[in-house]
């Protein structure tokens, strides 16, 4: 029998800060995106490809894929039968606070490398999700910060540099600040460079070379993320799609999914029996 797609995208109290993935992919791709905060993945089987700035990377089981805030990347099928992980993505926040704790340098860490194979590391990533799973918040938030201060302490550096020349990353940011501004309707390429006294393909190479995606790609990555606090905040979905700049709910449908791995509706069930789980909550 062919195993078949599934996927759960969700978060527990206990972790704050955290969002959990455990999915089975085969034919989904994950299109050129990056986040705010990290990717921490266990490989359960299969095969994942990741495809980064400086070439393709693949993960088997029992291996581990680390990626930095910020840092484009691709995600797919490494062979026939796709790939299961499980997945953690904790914010700055929450690793840099680790970070102090084992006396690292102030500053975002990054991690050195981005895929390796350590079936007992991978187990530590499977232990925070089965804690959530358990709604063991002692085990989940000790089992989170062991795994962070020894991927820190293995992998882990100091800040790295900004990419891409100062006057470069002067004119990208200032793009970056308007696109945010004008999320829902945000202005041409052209637009953007008349602005800012400079050639549009000069303001795309820029932009490309910080942040590692053309503004059209990252744009569509901030409305998602957009999209995602209305879901959370109760929105619906044909309400969060037009607020964000997308045409309709199918359009959100399709980018949220790619990217999110998961549709919209399912996100927001998650979050809402989160709020139902939460101390308090009545």
């Amino acid at each position: 029998m062919i195993p078949r797609e599934q996927a759960r995208h969700w978060e527990h109290p206990a972790l704050p800060g955290v969002d959990l993935l455990h999915a089975r992919y085969i034919r989904h791709t994950f299109p050129r995106h990056a986040h705010d905060g990290y990717v921490i993945a266990a490989i359960t089987g299969g095969v994942e490809g990741i495809g980064l700035p400086d070439g393709a990377e693949r993960a088997g089981t029992g291996g581990v894929v680390l990626i930095n805030p910020e840092t484009p990347h691709t995600a797919y099928a490494g062979t026939e039968e796709g790939w299961a992980y499980r997945v953690l993505y904790p914010t700055r926040q929450v690793v840099a606070a680790v970070a102090a704790e084992i006396s690292l340098p102030r500053g975002t860490p990054a991690f050195t490398t981005t895929v390796l194979h350590d079936p007992a590391t991978a187990r530590m990533i499977a232990d925070v999700h089965a804690a959530a799973e358990r709604d063991n918040a002692l085990a989940a938030d000790t089992c989170l910060r062991l795994l962070v201060a020894r991927l820190l302490t293995r992998h882990g550096a100091g800040p790295v540099a900004a990419r891409g020349r100062q006057g470069g990353r002067d004119v990208a940011a200032r793009a970056r600040e308007m696109l945010t501004a004008r999320l829902a309707e945000p202005p041409s390429l052209e637009q953007l460079a008349a602005e800012f006294g400079t050639s549009p393909f000069a303001l795309l190479r820029a932009f490309k070379a910080v942040y590692g995606l053309p503004p059209h790609a990252w744009l569509t990555g901030e409305r998602v993320k957009a999209a995602r606090q209305l879901l959370e905040a109760g929105v619906a979905p044909a309400t969060a799609a037009t607020a964000v700049g997308f045409t309709d709910q199918p359009h959100l449908n399709r980018h949220f999914t790619r990217i999110v791995g998961v549709p919209p509706g399912a996100y927001q069930r998650e979050r809402k029996n989160v709020q139902d789980l939460a101390p308090g909550a009545s």
